[in-house]
């Protein structure tokens, strides 16, 4: 089943429950009211039937191919997809040829719809430019993924992003009503377990009619007229068990991970831990999420934790599960056992709220590079110290802020772990300025 809604087929019992329930117009789209809703900007563009390019980012299972295959009949378009998984630039100029020929023949537009286009390189993302800039192609990317970090910058000005959220449990609710009534409507779901298949389905609407299906199924082999919550549990594969069958969403447990970590408690933390992965959590995320603690709650009181962090990720990656398990399994108690320290964190914050007030200044003359002559006879770096050749290698005195910006202090190390030596260090270097009290602020 590769689309929630895709092209219209014969509609009989063999055809996949997702096929049977595609929407047929923007009224029957469920989720995503805040672009979709009367005045929202996805409701704007199809009542003013203006085509435009566009991103469409959000998680699987959300509706971004539902949306551009509707907007395709809204429009009138010709719709020509590609994977960015099997397609290459090849793939692209023929479709480009199609759109070319449809336009010639018929007049008519061609939304090309690009699935996962973050899988795009860049020379392939390149490919699009001339044809989204001359009209011969409505440009509709569907991503996972951040698009400011995956989609080229020239492609990304030339195309509206909207984000998709995730469907909400009252969403996945009217889901599966409506997938229950065309698969079958004479099986009564107790109220734990439809609760547990919108738990299962974590937003994901296309892995709640996958689910749904399975279970059907199922009932019909178990001659069952009612399905309660046991049987669901029993039913469903451990392998789809989603992060927590109680109902708590998957954030939560990240929450309850990272918090478990920050409070030094292991045996927490490796429960938590445990319970993602056991729930089908990409270890990778997990990976990524540890990564980030070792930054924000540890930091400079043990630099190991982000070298460790990193390890494990790259160790999972190369040998997979079970045996890269253990590696997040170490990683994540060494991090919860490390000394604490968020003040890199907060120095970060501080530096940029500060700069994002500020404005800009520019460097003094002293702190820049002089090259060339000519810079050097303009009094670029004239009267600058080499550190190295002062004792201890630090220029007391010497200034580098902006000139007329008054002492910054965003960082103020702790006394926990390696920080506490930084610390120290940093009492001293500012008692030769003498700022003995300004070096504890």
């Amino acid at each position: 089943m590769t689309d929630l809604f895709t092209d219209s087929v014969p509609v009989h019992p063999g055809v996949p429950l997702a096929e049977r329930l595609r929407p047929r117009s923007i009224a029957d789209v469920v989720g995503q009211r805040h672009l979709l809703a009367p005045g929202k900007p996805l409701a704007v563009a199809f009542a003013s039937r203006k085509l435009h390019s566009m991103i469409l980012w959000g998680p699987p299972g959300v509706g971004k191919t539902t949306l551009a295959r509707l907007m395709a009949d809204a429009f009138n378009a010709e719709f020509i997809a590609l994977s960015a998984v099997l397609s290459g630039v090849k793939d692209i100029r023929d479709a480009v040829a199609r759109a070319e020929a449809t336009l010639a023949q018929s007049g008519r537009p061609t939304i090309l719809f690009v699935d996962e286009v973050h899988r795009f390189n860049k020379a392939q993302q390149d490919a699009f430019l001339p044809y989204v800039e001359r009209g011969t192609v409505t440009f509709v990317g569907a991503t996972t993924e951040n698009p400011s970090f995956e989609v080229i910058g020239a492609l990304l000005s030339r195309a509206a992003v909207y984000v998709l959220e995730p469907l909400s449990p009252d969403d996945l609710l009217q889901l599966l009503d409506r997938a229950l009534a065309v698969a079958a409507p004479g099986l009564a779901l107790a109220a734990p377990a439809r609760d547990a298949l919108v738990a299962y389905a974590d937003g994901d609407g296309r892995r709640l009619v996958n689910l749904l299906e399975q279970l059907v199924v199922a009932s019909l082999e178990a001659k069952r007229s009612s399905v309660d919550l046991p049987f669901v549990e029993t039913t469903i594969a451990r392998s789809l068990r989603r992060f927590d069958k109680g109902g708590e969403a998957f954030y939560d447990q990240i929450s309850a991970l990272h918090k478990a970590v920050r409070g030094s408690d292991p045996d927490a933390a490796l429960y938590w831990m445990c319970r993602m992965l056991d729930g089908g959590a990409d270890p990778l995320y997990v990976a990524r999420r540890m990564i980030r603690m070792a930054t924000e709650d540890i930091g400079l009181a043990d630099p190991r934790a982000l070298r460790l962090a990193l390890d494990a990720a790259e160790t999972w990656e190369r040998l997979g599960s079970p045996e890269g398990d253990l590696a997040l399994a170490e990683c994540v108690l060494y991090l919860a056992v490390a000394p604490k320290s968020n003040a890199t964190y907060v120095a970060f914050g501080a530096a940029k709220a500060f700069i994002a007030e500020d404005g800009s200044r520019p460097v003094p003359m002293h702190l820049r590079n002089a090259p060339t002559r000519l810079m050097k006879n303009l009094g670029y770096g004239k009267g600058y110290r080499y550190a190295h050749d002062e004792e201890g290698a630090y220029a007391a005195g010497e200034t580098y802020l902006p000139d007329g910006m008054p002492p910054q202090r965003f960082y103020t190390p702790t006394d926990r772990g390696l920080e506490g030596r930084i610390r120290e260090k940093l009492m001293q270097l500012r008692a030769r300025e003498g700022n003995v009290d300004d070096a504890t602020d």
